[in-house]
């Protein structure tokens, strides 16, 4: 007798079911592992240092005003964004982001105007200011997210301190200055393809969530083709949970993140101005109201989400030091100041990138009671590595700088994911609204002490080679001692406002206890009340669950 195709029909459905959230989530951290660093490596300016390959008549300053408008974009775009995708959903935003930088990218080998220069970079800005949150709210809608997430922040943290490295790479023996433009389009194109298939994986696996929501999730179901038909063995699969839905956004979240956007316009309109020979001392001055003002806002403006101020001083912290000292760090060990050139870095951003990942996935691991202090562990240990910059750089070889370039990313990426950890989404992403802003503010204030030191190098006399090598270095050594005590400044102003709100609201901290949890099949699960007063209350928000 023939064999129905009927069980042939069966296994097709099985596969679907079982495979496709396994998939999607594998597709997540691929592209989280590729468009952040392709996010984050659109900020650094680098025009000047393929400036005699520029066409005849082209103002250098004009060129270099053009190129530096990624970064104010990028920041003006991020908190739009984050609203944007809190309303349509991670992956076709993630797929607009990478279409924009993939058509910057191939327009860029054609530009030859400033005008042009300038458009092009505002199209990065904009792309990659899209995809730091996309990719933030597309971990979070996984029930593996106690994986992905601390693959995100980790990444996070390696972008921001090899930004400026990885952007140098590509101009190395180059003969066209179009290459600043568009330093990695395979890279790109492969990312793209990437949010392509996490497109069409998401909206398959998004069917397959209201079937299994029907039938109830979670459990054994029986898949028989006929009621006189006896199940066989391999009709019976565990189905997966579906993706948790986040909720949409509220107004008062929508209203925080469009406020956020306010300090971001700010700066922005700050980094233009300094183009205009504005003093140091000046760009200093502002640069450092601009982040009281931040944080400012991350402690006020967060006040009513659970570990939404938490969240939102990391983000500024980390985004005010990582970045701009790396950037100053890799500026100091080229070649031509006496450090071992790019070629001799790759070891310490390597080790640098496995300890971050490393240490960011295990602290997804720890206990939740425990993630605050990880969030000030982390921050303790970038100001270590501050003080390694000032200990170690220059260097003649790459290993010395192992010790200063772990610290930075390891203790960015415990610091987010332990900040993560206690925030909703919301909170998370206006933290994460913040987070560029201050590298902005840290590359003025890094500026700002930078052509301070080297006017007074050029005015007194003695402007050797030498000399100016000498200005360079103190003013990376000024700037990670500044960087330190700013640092510092944020873990003392969040313990103290941590400590006011315990003093004032008893319940305060039972009831961030008592928010929803998730387990580790991605069920939330809210702690019934008791009638206790320390288990009073019950925060509201959108926790991001550590498993």
């Amino acid at each position: 007798m023939a064999v129905p195709p009927v069980p042939q029909a069966r296994t097709a459905v099985v596969v679907r079911a079982v495979r496709v959230p396994l998939l999607l989530d594998i597709v997540i951290g691929l592209l989280t592992a590729v468009a952040l660093p392709l996010a984050v490596v659109a900020i650094p300016n680098t025009i000047s240092v393929v400036a005699a390959l520029l066409p005849p008549g082209v103002s250098q300053i004009s060129m270099m005003r053009a190129h530096g408008l990624a970064l104010p974009a990028m920041l003006l775009t991020v908190p739009l964004a984050a609203v944007a995708v809190r309303r349509f959903r991670a992956a076709p935003i993630l797929v607009a982001g990478l279409t924009l930088l993939a058509l910057a990218d191939v327009a860029g080998g054609y530009a030859g105007s400033t005008a042009l220069v300038a458009l092009l970079r505002v199209i990065h800005g904009v792309g990659a200011g899209v995809l730091v949150p996309a990719t933030l709210v597309a971990v979070s809608e996984r029930p593996r997210r106690g994986i992905l997430l601390p693959i995100w922040a980790g990444m996070l943290a390696v972008s921001l301190l090899s930004a400026q490295a990885l952007a140098l790479w590509p101009l190395d023996d180059v003969d066209s200055w179009q290459v600043t433009l568009q330093p990695y389009p395979l890279l790109t194109g492969i990312a793209l393809g990437l949010a392509a298939a996490y497109l069409v994986l998401w909206l398959v696996a998004g069917d397959g969530a209201a079937v299994i929501q029907s039938a109830g999730a979670m459990r054994e179901t029986p898949m028989i083709d006929d009621p006189e038909d006896e199940p066989y063995e391999d009709d019976v699969v565990a189905v997966s949970p579906a993706p948790p839905a986040l909720s949409p956004p509220t107004a008062a979240e929508r209203g925080r993140l469009t406020l956020a956007a306010v300090p971001a316009a700010g700066i922005a309109v700050l980094a233009v101005g300094t183009t205009y020979d504005w003093p140091p001392a000046l760009v200093i001055a502002v640069a450092g109201l601009a982040v009281i003002a931040m944080l400012a806002l991350g402690a006020v403006g967060t006040s009513e989400q659970p570990g939404g101020r938490a969240v939102a001083f990391t983000n500024v912290a980390v985004g005010l030091v990582v970045l701009p000292t790396a950037a100053q760090a890799t500026y100091v060990e080229l070649g031509g100041l006496g450090g071992p050139g790019l070629s001799g870095l790759w070891l310490p951003f390597v080790l640098a990138a496995v300890a971050a990942l490393g240490a960011a996935v295990m602290a997804g691991r720890v206990p939740e009671t425990m993630t605050a202090k990880l969030t000030g562990g982390g921050l303790a240990a970038v100001v270590i590595g501050l003080c390694a910059i000032r200990l170690l750089v220059p260097a003649p070889y790459g290993p010395p700088l192992v010790v200063p370039f772990v610290l930075l990313a390891a203790g960015s990426a415990v610091a987010l994911v332990g900040a993560l950890r206690q925030a909703g989404v919301g909170a998370a992403l206006l933290g994460l609204s913040l987070c560029f802003p201050a590298v902005l503010a840290g590359f003025l204030l890094g500026t700002g002490i930078q052509v301070n030191l080297l006017r007074g190098v050029s005015q007194s006399g003695d402007a050797t080679k030498q000399a100016l090598v000498d200005g360079f270095i103190g003013a990376l050594h000024a700037w990670a001692l500044a960087g330190g005590f700013a640092v510092v400044g944020i873990i003392v102003l969040a313990a103290v406002l941590a400590r006011r709100d315990a003093g004032t609201s008893p319940s305060g901290a039972a009831a961030v206890s008592g928010q929803a949890r998730a387990s580790r099949d991605g069920h939330v699960v809210i702690p019934a009340p008791t009638p206790s007063p320390e288990d009073d209350g019950g925060a509201t928000g959108e926790p991001l669950p550590d498993r």
